[in-house]
C-alpha cells in the first residue's frame, strides 16, 4: 500500500482524533460525513463512506459496478435459483 500523505495526530479527550486539514482536503471529507474505521493487523484504517451507492458497492466487491455485467449475473443467479 502506497502512502501518499501522512500526518501525526494526538488522541484527545474521549479518544477523539481530528482528521488533519491536508487529508480532509485531499479526500474531500466534510463535517458530518461518515467514515468507516477498521483494524488491519496493527493498523487503524479510516475510509470515507461515499454517498454514491455504486461506489460503495464497488468498494465492497472490489471492482467497479458495471450495469450490463452485473445485471446479467443477477439474471443468471435468479434463473439458477428458480430451477431454470
Amino acid at each position: 500500500m502506497n502512502i501518499e500523505l501522512s500526518e501525526d495526530v494526538v488522541v484527545g479527550k474521549r479518544y477523539t482524533v481530528v482528521i488533519p486539514k491536508s487529508i480532509r482536503k485531499k479526500l474531500k471529507i466534510e463535517e458530518g460525513e461518515r467514515v468507516s474505521i477498521k483494524v488491519r493487523g496493527n493498523e487503524i484504517v479510516m475510509e470515507p463512506l461515499t454517498k454514491d451507492p455504486y461506489a460503495t458497492l464497488a468498494r465492497l466487491i472490489g471492482e467497479p459496478y458495471d450495469e450490463r455485467r452485473d445485471e446479467r449475473k443477477a439474471e443468471e443467479l435468479m434463473k439458477k435459483l428458480a430451477g431454470g
